[in-house]
């Protein structure tokens, strides 16, 4: 789960696209993992299911597209409106107090027995982290592909709390799967690429001068 932050915000903050996709490549792929040890741990072997669609869709489908459009346009984001010095320095303390406050007030965000016990505990101040920093990109970064990042980092999120909240459930395996977005994120790379056409870049800024 530590290693799954740190690709979560490697994704979000750094500035060449190509390694921040690699760095969403590397956080699917752990969440591909944790969910492999949830349904070991409730011993719900339908959530290897959600875990196989998880690896095929966001560390192998998605990473290639991200790849394939970042060669036909450019590799490096369009400057976001906080600096990268400034916007580490605000994440590196929101994110750890916000995580500790989750942590420390689970009951609160989910009152059931289960989620006050290790490692749901830990896995749902993580997973409420992550949805956090997705929309701190979408709020602070105005490059159409990060923006399709932080839109993933909000999913993975999402599916985090979901398998951790109810992984005995069959039906958790169902939501996971009809949850992901495959197509949204090809239809919002089009979009990005028809953005860099008109505009020589893929600043969403620009996208106010169509009003005109």
């Amino acid at each position: 789960m530590a290693c799954h932050f740190i690709a979560s915000v490697g994704a979000a903050e750094i500035r060449n696209l190509k390694t921040a996709t690699l760095f969403l490549l590397v956080q699917s792929l752990l969440l591909s993992f944790i969910i492999v040890a949830f349904a070991e741990k409730s011993q719900n072997y339908t959530l290897y299911w959600w875990a196989a669609l998880t690896f095929i869709t966001k560390v192998v489908i998605i990473p290639a597209l991200l790849w394939w459009h970042i060669k036909r346009t450019e590799y490096i984001e369009v400057k976001p409106l906080v600096s990268f010095v400034v916007s580490f320095i605000i994440l590196s303390v929101f994110l750890i107090v916000f995580y500790q406050m989750i942590r420390t007030y689970v009951g609160f965000v989910a009152p059931t027995v289960e989620a006050t016990i290790e490692p749901a505990r830990s896995s749902l101040a993580l997973a409420f982290t992550i949805f956090v920093l997705g929309l701190y990109v979408l709020v602070v970064h105005r490059d159409a592909v990060k923006i399709i990042i932080g839109l993933h980092l909000i999913e993975n999120g999402v599916h985090l709390a979901l398998v951790t909240l109810v992984p005995k459930l069959p039906v958790t395996t169902i939501l996971g799967i009809v949850s992901n977005v495959v197509v949204a994120a090809v239809m919002l790379l089009f979009l990005t690429e028809s953005i860099y056409k008109a505009f020589g870049s893929a600043d969403t800024m620009k996208l106010s001068s169509l009003k005109r």
